[in-house]
C-alpha cells in the first residue's frame, strides 16, 4: 500500500494518525508549528491557534475524548485549554505519535499526478471514475530550514482546521478605516489586559463573543455586546450535569420538532426567555443555529455588567460607533468575533475550493472530483468535534485498506446536493452554518458507511437514509 500523507497534527490530525497507525496503513504527518494540538496549544507557533489564556472546552469531557483515549476522569467537566493540550500530548505518547510527525514543517503545495495506470488496490475509487495511479498526489513541504522537497503519496487526508483564517465583516462598516480606537478579530485576543480601563464593543453572540464579553464586563470600564440576531444561550450545567449530558444518545432518534419541545422546556425552566435579559428575540427556533454555550453571560446582563446593542450601523467618526437603532456610544476597542474563513492555501481551486465555506464534500469527508483527497474535520457538529473526527479517520482507513467502498460518483454527488438542501431547511442561513452536522447521527452515518460496499443507491446509501429520516430531519 502507497503511504498516505496527513497535513496537520491538530485533534484532527492526530486521531488520523492514531488510526492509521494501528491499521498498519504507512503515513507521513506534517506539522508546521514544533508541537502538537492545534488551535488548543496555546500561543502555538505554528500562527493558527484562537486559544485565549482564559478558555474552556464547551462540549463535556466525556462527550469530547477520543474512544480510543478517554480524558482523565480526573479532569473537570469542562477542561481548560492547557489541560485539553496536556491530553493531547498524553495521547501521543501513549500510542507513540509524536516520532511519526514532522514538526516545523509546512505544507505548501498538494498537487494531483494523473497516469494511465490502474489505480492502486486499497483506494478504493468507484469503477468509471477516472483513475489515478498509486502515488496519485505530489506533496511538497517546507522543512525548519525553509528547504523544499517533494514526495508523492497515494491519498492525502487535509487535517489543518478551520478556525485559523479570521473573517472580516464583507463588505466592511462603513468608516471603519477612520476610527481613532483599536480593532482586533477575536483570533488575535489572548490576554485580557488590552480590555482593562476601557470602553470595549464585542461584535457577536457566539462562544468566543459571549466569553470576551464576560471578561471584559470584569475589567473594562463599559461593555458593550452588538449581534446582528439573537441567540438561543444555553447554560453549562443543568440539573447538575453537563448540558449535553443531559440528553442521552437516544433522544437523537426522536423527530427534530419533539427534541426542540423538550429542550425548550428545560431551557425555560432553566434560564428563561432570552428577551428577558435584554437580548433580542431570535429569529431562528432552537436547535436551527449553533447553540452560544455560557452560564455567565446572562447573569452579567442581568446586573448591568454587559450592555445588549443591535448590530453596528457604522462608525461615526473619531471613536464614535452608531447602531442600527440610531443609537451612538464611544468606544476605545471593537473585537470583532466575525467567524472564519475555511482555505486551504496549499491546494489550487481546480483541485478543491471551499466557496463561501461550503466544502462538497460526500459524507462530510470525500472529494468526489480528486479521488484520494479526503478531509478531516471540516464539520461543525451540535456537540464535540474530536471524537467524529476520530470515526471519519477511521472510515477513510477502511477505504484505504479495503475494508468498505465509495458508490458511484454520481450517487455522491447526488447526496452533497441533498446534504445542501437539507443544510437550508435545517439550519440558519449563514456562512456559520455551511458545515453543521447534528452529533450522534452523523456518527451513526459514518458508522453505516463503514459496514461495507452497497451495490445499489438503494442500499441504505447516505441518500436513501436521508430521504427515509426526512420527517426527523436528523441524518447529519
Amino acid at each position: 500500500m502507497e503511504k498516505v500523507c496527513i497535513v496537520g497534527a491538530g485533534s484532527s490530525g492526530l486521531t488520523a494518525c492514531q488510526v492509521l497507525a494501528a491499521r498498519g496503513i504507512p503515513f507521513d504527518c506534517f506539522e508546521k508549528g514544533s508541537q502538537i494540538g492545534g488551535n488548543w496549544r496555546y500561543e502555538n507557533d505554528n500562527g493558527t491557534s484562537s486559544a485565549y489564556r482564559s478558555l474552556h472546552i464547551n462540549s463535556a469531557r466525556k462527550l469530547m475524548s477520543y474512544r480510543a483515549f478517554p480524558m482523565p476522569e480526573d479532569y473537570p467537566d469542562y477542561p481548560s485549554h492547557w489541560q485539553v493540550a496536556r491530553y493531547f500530548d498524553d495521547y501521543a505518547d501513549r500510542f507513540g505519535l509524536r516520532e511519526r510527525i514532522a514538526f516545523e514543517t509546512e505544507v505548501v503545495k498538494v498537487e494531483p499526478v494523473a497516469e494511465s495506470q490502474p489505480r492502486a488496490r486499497g483506494l478504493n475509487w468507484p469503477a468509471g471514475q477516472a483513475t489515478i495511479a498509486a502515488g496519485a498526489w505530489e506533496v511538497t513541504v517546507a522543512g525548519p530550514d525553509g528547504e523544499r522537497r517533494t514526495e508523492r503519496y497515494g491519498a492525502v487526508l487535509v487535517a489543518n482546521g478551520h478556525h485559523w483564517q479570521p473573517r472580516w465583516p464583507e463588505p466592511p462598516f462603513a468608516g471603519e478605516q477612520g476610527f481613532e480606537g483599536e480593532r482586533m478579530h477575536v483570533h488575535h485576543y489572548r490576554e485580557p489586559d488590552v480590555l482593562v480601563g476601557k470602553r470595549v464593543l464585542v461584535l457577536g453572540i457566539g462562544n468566543s463573543a459571549v466569553d470576551v464579553a464576560v471578561e471584559s464586563s470584569r475589567i473594562a470600564e463599559k461593555t458593550f455586546l452588538a449581534m446582528r440576531r439573537g441567540a438561543w444561550v444555553l447554560p453549562k450545567f443543568l440539573g447538575g450535569k453537563p448540558i449535553d449530558e443531559v440528553a442521552p444518545a437516544a433522544v437523537s432518534y426522536l423527530p427534530i420538532p419533539v427534541q426542540r419541545f423538550f429542550f425548550n422546556r428545560m431551557l425555560k425552566t432553566a434560564v428563561g426567555s432570552m428577551t428577558d435579559y435584554g437580548l433580542p428575540e431570535p429569529d431562528h427556533r432552537l436547535l436551527e443555529a449553533h447553540p452560544t454555550v455560557s452560564s455567565e453571560l446572562l447573569p452579567r446582563i442581568g446586573h448591568g455588567d454587559i450592555a445588549v446593542k443591535p448590530n453596528l450601523e457604522r462608525f461615526a467618526g473619531g471613536r464614535t460607533v452608531r447602531f442600527v437603532d440610531g443609537s451612538e456610544e464611544e468606544g476605545d476597542l471593537v473585537v470583532y468575533c466575525t467567524g472564519y474563513k475555511i482555505e486551504f492555501p496549499f491546494l489550487a481551486p481546480e483541485v478543491f475550493e471551499s466557496r463561501e465555506n461550503r466544502m462538497p464534500l460526500y459524507g462530510r469527508v470525500v472529494s468526489v472530483e480528486s479521488p484520494g483527497l479526503y478531509f478531516i474535520g471540516f464539520i461543525q457538529p451540535l456537540g464535540p468535534i474530536m471524537p467524529l473526527a476520530e470515526a471519519q479517520a477511521e472510515w477513510v482507513a477502511d477505504l484505504l485498506d479495503g475494508r468498505a467502498a465509495l458508490p458511484a460518483p454520481a450517487q455522491m454527488r447526488e447526496e452533497i446536493r441533498d446534504y445542501e438542501r437539507w443544510l437550508g431547511k435545517r439550519f440558519v442561513a449563514s456562512k456559520r452554518h455551511t458545515i453543521e452536522v447534528d452529533f450522534y447521527p452523523y456518527l451513526r452515518t459514518i458508522r453505516r458507511e463503514r459496514e461495507g460496499p452497497r451495490p445499489s443507491i438503494g442500499t441504505r446509501s447516505l441518500r436513501s437514509l436521508a430521504r427515509s429520516a426526512g420527517r426527523a430531519r436528523t441524518l447529519f
